[in-house]
């Protein structure tokens, strides 16, 4: 007698991970589009699922509220607009080059990306930090962490032997966050009209300038 066992079928995540990706993405999009154009206080927990097509009990289990997705917006966009995070693409790229201009150039380029996605959301937590304590201390601690890896950058530079006689550590730090600042893209870029292309190009220079 021959016996047929029953082969156990191993299961596939990938369509169950792709699923939750695209609900995600969905109800960040909607949340974002309403936040920056319709006002985050006439936007609504309901507003964002019914855009989204997604329940309002999806969002809050995903997310848990208002201010939670204005913090996930604002996360995502550090990461740019490439398939890789722009700190990701930022440190292969300084670990692989050993020319400062070209380092310092392509900083300026990956700084106009991720400004351009995320100054606007920026902007809103901006005014909602001032009653917002959740949203107050996800900009305190983004500061922080930026000047942190600021601080890297310039040792990074210093031991590549790379900063000009005279510039210092602290002093390169400095100018690194200033230049990474996403307030210097409001000024210039929403404040002033200049493409994102020459804000690029002038934060590139500006710091070739002041610091090779």
């Amino acid at each position: 007698m021959v016996i047929h066992v029953k082969a156990t079928r191993r299961y596939d995540s990938t369509g169950r991970r792709a699923r939750a990706l695209h609900t995600r993405t969905a109800i960040l999009a909607a949340a974002e589009r309403q936040f920056l154009e319709d006002g985050y206080g006439t936007a609504t927990i309901a507003s964002i699922a019914q855009e989204a097509v997604v329940s309002v009990e999806t969002i809050y289990k995903s997310f848990g509220s208002k201010s939670r997705l204005v913090r996930e917006i604002y996360e995502r966009g550090l990461e740019g607009r490439g398939d890789t995070g722009a700190y990701e693409r930022s440190d292969e790229m300084r670990d692989r080059e050993s020319d400062p201009r070209t380092i310092m150039r392509e900083w300026g380029r990956l700084s106009a990306e991720v400004a351009s996605v995320v100054t606007p959301i920026r902007i809103l937590m901006r005014h909602l930090a001032l009653t917002d304590h959740e949203i107050a201390a996800v900009l305190e601690t983004a500061e922080t962490e930026r000047l942190a890896r600021m601080r890297h950058h310039a040792r990074f530079l210093k031991a590549r032997g790379h900063l000009r006689e005279g510039v210092t550590v602290s002093e390169a730090t400095d100018l690194l966050w200033i230049c990474s600042s996403l307030e210097i893209y409001e000024l210039l870029v929403m404040g002033r009209g200049w493409s994102p292309a020459r804000f690029a190009r002038y934060v590139g220079n500006l710091m070739i300038t002041a610091m090779l």
